[in-house]
């Protein structure tokens, strides 16, 4: 595949693309080495240049969409909540992960932008593609809660857990909130696709996004049923999300991905 082409059509977006992957990259190879206002400062700084190419994208003719920007407005995403909650929550530490996740996703965007959209089929279409790029926002969310949560249960009984550390019950808490609210947004991006082919005149169709999404959307409403009625809690609970979570990437990024990168068709 020519990579050259999704490099060079837009030189000032590539340059910003390469420098927001810079920042990330240099917060997650330095941060043991940084203080904490010098960790925050260099996060938000590539937190705002990651906006800044994502609005770039917004204005881009013909409009592209495709696995790429979607994992890299995902990533923008959980670092927004990151955040926030980090300003909350000074314990909650996922710094050189989340960076890491970034300087990867906003890579991946910067060579492969997805394929032209020149004309939408329904002007209704972008909010199924909000509704699904915010569940896929929160479900990370909720899964990098559930991987600290793992972590914080590990350290403990080890024995090896620090006064200052998030405590086990509020990660435990978060991360249901997150795939509750996640699960919300899942069911109205389903309902709305299913409506937007029926108004399109077209039947549901039953292909790799739409099974996985289902499979997704059921492991999740059955992992909250279990956390409700039977109390799942623990390594079940993290891996049941794991799981759900899988098959949402596989869903539409990993749909789009063999489309896009492994079959070479828009």
């Amino acid at each position: 595949m020519n990579l050259l082409p999704a490099l060079w059509s837009n030189p000032p977006a590539a340059l910003l693309s390469a420098v927001a992957a810079l920042s990330y990259a240099v917060l997650a190879w330095a941060h043991p080495r940084m203080t904490p206002p010098q960790t925050r400062a260099v996060l938000a700084t590539a937190w705002l240049l990651h906006l800044l190419v994502l609005v770039t994208g917004l204005f881009e003719q013909p409009a592209r969409f495709g696995f790429a920007p979607a994992l890299s407005v995902t990533a923008w995403l959980v670092l927004t909540v990151y955040l926030v909650e980090s300003r909350l929550y000074p314990q909650f530490r996922a710094r050189w992960t989340l960076a890491a996740l970034g300087t990867v996703t906003v890579l991946l965007a910067l060579l492969f932008p997805g394929s032209p959209y020149p004309a939408l089929r329904s002007s209704w279409l972008p909010l199924h593609w909000a509704l699904g790029i915010a569940s896929y926002g929160l479900i990370g969310v909720a899964v990098v809660h559930a991987w600290l949560m793992q972590r914080a249960e590990k350290a403990m009984r080890q024995g090896a857990m620090p006064d200052t550390a998030m405590p086990l019950l509020m990660l435990e808490r978060l991360t249901f909130r997150f795939l509750a609210a996640g699960f919300a947004l899942l069911s109205a991006t389903l309902l709305a696709g299913w409506w937007f082919s029926e108004a399109l005149n077209h039947r549901w169709v039953w292909d790799h996004k739409s099974a996985f999404s289902v499979l997704s959307w059921l492991t999740m409403g059955v992992l909250l049923w279990g956390r409700w009625r039977l109390g799942w809690r623990g390594r079940m609970a993290a891996r049941t999300l794991y799981l759900g979570a899988g098959f949402l990437l596989l869903g539409y990024a990993g749909s789009r991905f063999v489309l896009e990168v492994v079959l070479q068709r828009a």
